[in-house]
Formats: C-alpha cells, sequence, structure tokens
C-alpha cells in the first residue's frame, strides 16, 4: 500500500496563510526537537525527515506556489501539463514560450505583406478622376530558380538539424514539469531544407527585388488621404500564400484659388466698390469652365453665391456638390486725381456718420459662408 503523504502545512504545524519568517521559526524549533543527534525515540529521525522536506519545499516561493496548486505533484515536480487539446491555449503558448511539447506547420501558406504607395495628384484629378501610372519596387519570385533558391541544375536538400521538419526540440525541466521546447531550426530556418548551391541571381533568398510599372484608376470625388487598394498587388505570399495587397494613399495638390469644402468648390471673388454698389455681370471660373455670375446692386463684402451641381462629385453616390462665390470688395489704394474727386463729391452726398455694427450681425456674415 502507498503510503500518504501529511500536508507539509501540518508537519510544520502552521496553517497556509504563514509567512515566511514564522516557518522558519517553525522549522527551527522542529528541527531541534527532533534532530537524531539530541532526540533518541524510535520515530524520530523519521520525523526530522519529514520536517526537512516540508521546510524545503515551503521555504521557497516557487515550490510553495506550485504546493499550493498541485499539491505533492507539483512540489515534485511530476504535474505534466499537455495544452495540445485547448485549441487557441496551446497557440498562445507556443506564440509566448516556444511551444511546449506542440508542433505546428512552419510550412503552411502566408500571406504576402502590403505595401503603401503615396501618390500626388492635381485638384482636377481629385474632382473628376483620372488614370496614373506609378512605378513600384517589390519582391518578385525569382525566374532563375523559379522560386527554389537553388541553382539551376541542383535541388534543395533535406536539412539534418531538423531532419526536414523545421523545427528543433529540446526537453526541458520546469517547475511544472517536463517540458518539450520547439524552436525555429537555425539552419534551415523553419524550411526544412538547405540549398547547397544557391541561385547566382536571388542568392538562395528565393525571390529578387524588382520595378513594376501598375496603372492605378483614380475615381472621381477622392481627396487627401483617400487610399485605393488593389489586390494582389503587394509582396508575394509563401508556401504558396495570396499576394498581399498595395494601398495608394493619394495627397491633393492645392488649386490656386478653389477651395474644398466637403463636396463644395469655394471661390473668392473680389469687386471693385462700383460694381457692388451698381451691380455687374462678371466671368468667374468654375471647374467646368467660365462662368457668368450676376451681382446684383448693393451687394456686400461677404455675400456668398451658389451654383448648384459646379462642385466636387461625390465618390460613393450620384450627383456633385456645389460651387460656393464669396464676394470680397475691393478698396483702392491709390486714385488718380479724377477718381478722387468723384470719390470727395460722392462722400459728401453720402455722409460721414460711422455707424456700428452689431456683433450678431458681424457673426451672421462669417456664418453665411456654411449657411447657403
Amino acid at each position: 500500500m502507498a503510503t500518504t503523504k501529511r500536508d507539509y502545512y501540518d508537519v510544520l504545524g502552521l496553517p497556509r496563510s504563514v509567512s515566511g519568517d514564522d516557518i522558519k521559526k517553525a522549522y527551527r524549533k522542529l528541527a531541534m526537537q527532533y534532530h537524531p543527534d539530541k532526540n533518541k525515540d524510535n520515530g524520530a529521525e523519521a520525523k526530522f525527515k519529514e520536517i526537512n522536506e516540508a521546510y524545503e519545499v515551503l521555504s521557497d516561493e516557487k515550490k510553495r506556489a506550485a504546493y499550493d496548486r498541485f499539491g505533492h505533484a507539483g512540489a515534485e515536480g511530476g504535474f505534466a501539463t499537455d495544452f495540445s487539446g485547448f485549441g487557441g491555449f496551446g497557440e498562445i503558448f507556443e506564440e509566448f514560450f516556444g511551444g511546449f511539447g506542440m508542433r505546428t506547420s512552419r510550412r503552411t501558406p502566408r500571406r504576402g505583406a502590403d505595401l503603401r504607395y503615396d501618390l500626388t495628384i492635381e485638384f482636377s484629378e481629385a474632382a473628376f478622376g483620372a488614370e496614373k501610372e506609378i512605378d513600384i519596387a517589390r519582391h518578385e519570385m525569382c525566374s532563375r530558380c523559379a522560386g527554389s533558391g537553388a541553382e539551376p541544375g541542383t535541388t534543395p536538400v533535406r536539412c539534418t538539424t531538423c531532419n526536414g521538419t523545421g523545427e528543433v526540440r529540446r526537453m526541458q525541466q520546469s517547475l511544472l514539469g517536463s517540458f518539450v521546447n520547439v524552436t525555429t531550426c537555425p539552419t534551415c530556418r523553419g524550411e526544412g531544407e538547405t540549398v547547397p548551391i544557391q541561385c547566382v541571381e536571388c542568392r538562395g533568398s528565393k525571390y529578387v527585388r524588382a520595378s513594376r510599372k501598375i496603372m492605378v484608376k483614380i475615381p472621381p470625388g477622392v481627396d487627401t488621404s483617400t487610399q485605393i487598394r488593389l489586390a494582389g498587388e503587394g509582396e508575394p505570399g509563401e508556401y504558396g500564400g495570396p499576394q498581399g495587397n498595395l494601398y495608394v494613399v493619394l495627397e491633393v495638390r492645392p488649386h490656386p484659388y478653389f477651395r474644398r469644402r466637403d463636396d463644395d468648390v469655394v471661390l473668392e471673388v473680389a469687386v471693385n466698390i462700383s460694381q457692388a454698389a451698381l451691380g455687374d455681370k462678371v466671368t468667374i471660373p468654375t471647374l467646368d469652365g467660365e462662368e457668368t455670375l450676376d451681382i446684383p446692386a448693393g451687394t456686400q463684402p461677404g455675400k456668398v453665391f451658389r451654383l448648384r451641381g459646379k462642385g466636387i462629385p461625390h465618390l460613393r453616390r450620384a450627383g456633385r456638390g456645389d460651387q460656393l462665390v464669396v464676394i470680397q470688395v475691393s478698396v483702392p489704394t491709390s486714385l488718380t486725381g479724377e477718381q478722387r474727386r468723384l470719390f470727395t463729391e460722392l462722400s459728401k452726398t453720402l455722409g460721414r456718420e460711422v455707424i456700428a455694427q452689431s456683433e450678431k450681425s458681424f457673426l451672421d456674415r462669417l456664418k453665411g459662408l456654411f449657411s447657403v
């Protein structure tokens, strides 16, 4: 019949919440009492060994923690853990600790890395779309060795370090027992095979750096930071995995006089005092060409006119934004003698009274840009 070991805390006569100092004090007291040189009673020696065994475990923080959790099996290192049946847990342990007795395929298909290309386009190209040719540098399979990494006429051979598995397995002892640590083979780097004679083109890497010209179709209505995804134009995949994607990130150059507000186009137009006071017909630019704008008499600075459907095409739906024309009144900084005479006569009829503007009317003019 197997002998059942006593609880180590009971051996030392202590509760489980005891501190390390109290464990040491209890051990010294009991060791003095049952030491075979001082205690000749029958059974004292066995008792002394039991006390030492309990102290050896409980005085060590790691061993005590294992004992508290797993009992005598944890203290003796005989608690074996198998994570193979826990699916995701096994993958987590392999990710962080290199694998405990688990094995995953190193040659499973892997998707290639994505690439980014920054492309600057003109304001009109962002508005109406365009096709642009870009030159992208990426890795491509070596045509000389057809992706084997070996010089033509030779072939890769099985790695002698890992015997073709791509993994090196080492047994390790730990507090919780024996574990198998699985790491990538340092000789073949997980490939499972080595190349005796490397391809002179790719030097055994299977891929070469290449430059490719690609046409990018830019849809109407894009703006700065818009991303265009070109599927399968990124880096090549591994072990038959698909290629990554290419993301073209746009930046739109500022226009000399148009400004964009969402899908609306804002244009500031400066007219002289007589045009604002008497009214006029002026020619203004739009994205579609020149247009005639009727400025009524008495037009005030900051007046906004809306030209429907003259803005940026909507990116994901039909239709276009509007063009907002903001009127500014240009005050002359130098006058001829005749102009000065005429303004002097005009000033006599207009009076010289200064009328203070309310804060509300000032804010209303500012809001006019965004409320029309």
